[in-house]
């Protein structure tokens, strides 16, 4: 009889033992979230407790996962290494892999989208967006004398390496550290074909994206870059001003003006091309690689000046002489008058 409890027990706790170990491993060792795409993260702010992470944690958890979750977390001591950072917390992963993500801060890299923009507190300010840093702080890494000399920049040229494009980085990256990554992938950019290129139009790369900021300010159209380009490498082939009206614009720090007047065109600044010979000090905007790419493939014409179209369509005409010039010029300005811009 005793015999017979002996063995009813141990099939019992056999079968007990089974049912914990299959719970365990099915807690443990099966995907956390109930979701099997990827794209679901976990944004983890250097403040943040463990308690916490468990709140965040809990709007992705498959059933009683987040129990198995917090017993794992508290036996490895997890409260004592928080790591702030992004973690994908579905498509897969287990619970005991997020866990381990989680405890030795084995982030989960984020898709970071470098915009073409007009000035670098608006990059601060659309980077911020993306990343943990907040926008001050970017912003007094891009105009960091120098930060900007360990990467041969200055707070005028910085925009010159941000290259827009989709890149990898950590959430978590410090201004400093992404700094020094889009110089990383400025290189990468100006591979031996754009370099020869930009030494054909007898340009440094830094003036190529100079000039192709100019180039992106003019036109948002593509087909119409090379010859916007090519205008403006023959004036400074030429020794001639450019006379950019974009460049005003980023001198009197004002993007809004749709006419720009003589008043405006006496404004004391380096970037005013209508006052000084030659490209800026720098960058007047990060253009789209379309406008760097039209600098390095520029139309060839003989073509000296350009004038927006009567039409606003945001296209240009040419003109070789200046007296074709003012021509062209009257009728935008007629334009203008019709439509009660000023």
């Amino acid at each position: 009889m005793k015999k017979q409890k002996s063995k009813r027990f141990v099939a019992i706790s056999c079968a007990v033992l089974v049912v914990v170990c299959a719970a365990a491993y099915w807690s443990l060792f099966t995907p956390f979230s109930s979701s099997s795409k990827t794209g679901t993260y976990i944004y983890i702010d250097t403040d943040d407790t463990a308690d916490s992470v468990y709140a965040k944690l809990a709007a992705t958890a498959a059933a009683n996962h987040l129990t198995s979750f917090r017993v794992a977390a508290a036996l490895s001591g997890y409260s004592g290494h928080v790591h702030p950072g992004c973690y994908e917390t579905a498509g897969g992963v287990s619970t005991l892999r997020l866990l381990r993500n989680l405890r030795s801060g084995r982030q989960t890299p984020v898709r970071l989208v470098v915009p073409a923009v007009r000035t670098m507190a608006d990059m601060a300010r659309r980077l911020s967006r993306q990343l943990a840093a907040d926008s001050a702080s970017l912003a007094a890494a891009f105009s960091d004398s120098a930060l900007c000399a360990t990467v041969d920049c200055s707070p005028a040229t910085l925009p010159c390496i941000f290259v827009p494009e989709t890149y990898e980085v950590l959430w978590t990256v410090s201004p400093d550290e992404l700094v020094k990554r889009m110089k990383k992938e400025n290189d990468k950019f100006w591979n031996a074909s754009r370099k020869g290129k930009a030494e054909k139009q007898g340009l440094s790369p830094q003036e190529v994206v100079t000039l192709a900021s100019i180039v992106d300010q003019e036109t948002a159209n593509d087909a119409e870059k090379p010859m916007v380009a090519g205008m403006y490498l023959n004036r400074l082939r030429q020794g001639m001003k450019l006379q950019a009206d974009p460049t005003v614009k980023f001198a009197l720090g004002d993007f809004g003006l749709r006419r720009i007047l003589h008043e405006h065109l006496t404004v004391d600044s380096p970037y005013n091309t209508y006052r000084n010979v030659g490209l800026p000090p720098g960058p007047i905007a990060v253009p789209q690689i379309s406008s760097i790419d039209a600098v390095l493939n520029a139309a060839r014409h003989d073509y000296l000046y350009m004038c927006a179209k009567e039409d606003f369509s945001g296209t240009h005409n040419f003109a070789v002489t200046y007296e074709e010039h003012l021509a062209n010029a009257a009728r935008y300005a007629r334009a203008l008058n019709e439509r009660n811009i000023h």
